[in-house]
Formats: structure tokens, C-alpha cells, sequence
């Protein structure tokens, strides 16, 4: 993190040439300062739309290529490292500590307004895994932020640790409402993060200070946090934006190695994204890209490739044609 950034002034960012970063500072919580940090990609191409990218759990944005292919197809990128992650993570905080969803949605509300200070009129949000089930609890809560879009990317819609759920879950979850820093087991192996850097058996390069293999310490609070969330999508979102979720074919398990694990979600269950998709308003398109990582914007180039088409593609119905160019 540079710290010569101020709130009111882009820096060079660590992605190198063609992004650069710029603070969000927010009021202190429960564990004393607070910052969000925005990233954009320039320069902003003359358009009138923009998408803004939210990472997801153990994780912060790193995916040049996405900033690219959204860059190419006329969007202005914005990627958006929430509170107590990355680039926005700091020295007294725990990483992703969080008591309720809802403290990330003042992160969200600063990033838009500056977005659209620069000048975009129609946003697209975007989230992975536990940020697009942010980003959809946003879009639910905030109908004024007027969102034309939503693009989740195998979003975080219910847990996939059966034993876990059925005989701790429900416990931890209200001893989280009276004692929120109670280590729970995150119940994740390192075989997905060896999947993904190239230090191991994938292609990526990203901090592993900030994307781990061996996922962040998780606590009652977060749970509680998390489960809340689980049980709003439940009851129904009505999100009057057209919604994106992509997801994987299928699911795979296990903590010992196997190639399988190169072409299916290993952290999620995708039957589960496929029943509550439908929960998250009238307007959902879900779309399976075969042979997917969870995130599937970091598969193989041919899976990348069709995730990117099913994007393009449903932003090019769904969305009116951009007849004005706008610049900062």
C-alpha cells in the first residue's frame, strides 16, 4: 500500500502501469480505524459505463485480464478491496473480521460516488463468491444506488460443509451474537489456493500475504455474519436488476490432490447457487460455464474464455446501447 495515497488522489498501484489506487477512509468500528481502497484501470476509456469488481472471501483483486476484457468491450474498471482485506487491510485489524454484511455497504456507497463523480451513468456490479453475496444484499438494500446490472461470479449463497452446518453451524452462530471473536475452523483445505498461484499447480501470480493458501482465521462473528446473510437470500432478495450467476458445472471435494480439482469448484457446492439463484429477484439469468474453477475468471483459457463470452454477451441484451461518451 502506498501510503502517500490521500482520499481525494489516485496513486500508482502494485498491479503496475495502468492502475493505480486511491483510499475510501471510513468511520472507526469495533476495532478502531476503517479504510476501503479503490482501484481503477486507466486510462478510462470515453464511455458512459462502468463496472465495479468486488472480491471474495481470503482474497482482493489482482486479475488484470478482467480490467482488460472489460476495458475492451467499452466499460471503465473499478475494483473495490473492501475493509480488513488487501490493499485496505490494516496492521491492527483481523482480515475480514465483519459482525454484519451490512458494514461493507458505506465501503460500496464511497467507491460508486466517486465512480460516478468520473463520470459513469450506468454501473454494473460485480462480485465473486462471498462479494457477490455482498454485492446482492447491496443491490437489495440500497434500490436508490440504481445498479444496472448485476455479475455474480459463483456467489456465496449457502455453506458446503453438511456436517459443519447441521451440528456446529446453528451453535456458533448465536454464541457469535454475545462472544463474536470465537475462532470457528474455516473447514477450507489449501487445495484450492494450490490450484490457482503459480508457486504450487496453477498460473496466477498474486500476495500470498493477502490471498493465502491456508485460508484467514475465521470467528463466531463472522459466521453469524455470514449465515444471516444465507438466510436473507433464503427469504427472497427482489432485486429489481437484471442479475448474471455464473457458476461451474459441478463440484468437487477433497484434501488430498487430484487434477479434478483443476476444472470444478472445490469450495462451493454449485447445486446449492442453482436453487437459490432464482431467490435473488424476477430478473436472474444463471449460466454454467463447464469445467470452471469457483472463481471462474481464473480457469483455463478456454473456460475463461466462455465465462467471458456469457458476460459480454447478457450485458449486450440486458442493457441499453451506450450512446454517450463521457471523460474526466
Amino acid at each position: 500500500m502506498d501510503s502517500r495515497s490521500t482520499p481525494d488522489m489516485y496513486v500508482p498501484d502494485p498491479l503496475g502501469p495502468g492502475f493505480e489506487q486511491r483510499h475510501l477512509p471510513q468511520p472507526p468500528d469495533y476495532e478502531g480505524p476503517v479504510r476501503a481502497v479503490l482501484v481503477r484501470q486507466q486510462p478510462l476509456p470515453a464511455a458512459s459505463r462502468a463496472v465495479l469488481y468486488v472480491h471474495g472471501f481470503n482474497d482482493y483483486f489482482f486479475q488484470r485480464e478482467m480490467a482488460e476484457q472489460y476495458a475492451a468491450h467499452g466499460f471503465r474498471f473499478y475494483a473495490l478491496d473492501l475493509r480488513k482485506y488487501g490493499r485496505a487491510l490494516l496492521p491492527h485489524q483481523r482480515p475480514n473480521n465483519v459482525r454484519d454484511l451490512a458494514e461493507y455497504f458505506s465501503d460500496l456507497d464511497a467507491a460508486l460516488t466517486v465512480i460516478r463523480q468520473e463520470g459513469a451513468r450506468e454501473v454494473v456490479l460485480s462480485g465473486h463468491s462471498t462479494g457477490g453475496l455482498i454485492a446482492a444484499l447491496y443491490a437489495h438494500s440500497r434500490p436508490a444506488a440504481g445498479l444496472a446490472a448485476l455479475v455474480l461470479n459463483s456467489p456465496f449463497l449457502d455453506l458446503n460443509q453438511p456436517r459443519l452446518k447441521k451440528l456446529a453451524v446453528p451453535l456458533l452462530t448465536k454464541l457469535g451474537a454475545v462472544w463474536p471473536n470465537i475462532p470457528v475452523p474455516a473447514g477450507l483445505p489449501d487445495t484450492y489456493g494450490q490450484s490457482l498461484h503459480r508457486a504450487y499447480r496453477g498460473h496466477w501470480d498474486y500476495d500470498l500475504a493477502w490471498k493465502p493458501n491456508r485460508v484467514f482465521a475465521v470467528n463466531a462473528g463472522w459466521l453469524r455474519a455470514i449465515r444471516k446473510a444465507h438466510q436473507q437470500v433464503r427469504r427472497g432478495l427482489q432485486i429489481a436488476a437484471p442479475i448474471l450467476v455464473l457458476h461451474s458445472d459441478r463440484t468437487a471435494w477433497g484434501r488430498a490432490w487430484s487434477d479434478d480439482f483443476r476444472r470444478s469448484d472445490i469450495v462451493l457446492n454449485v447445486a446449492h447457487i442453482r436453487k437459490l439463484a432464482p431467490r435473488l429477484g424476477p430478473h436472474v439469468t444463471a449460466h454454467a460455464v463447464a469445467g470452471g474453477l469457483h472463481d471462474l475468471f481464473l480457469s483455463v483459457p478456454e473456460v475463461r474464455a466462455e465465462a467471458y463470452r456469457a458476460v459480454f454477451g447478457w450485458l449486450e441484451k440486458v442493457l441499453p446501447a451506450d450512446t454517450g461518451a463521457s471523460a474526466i
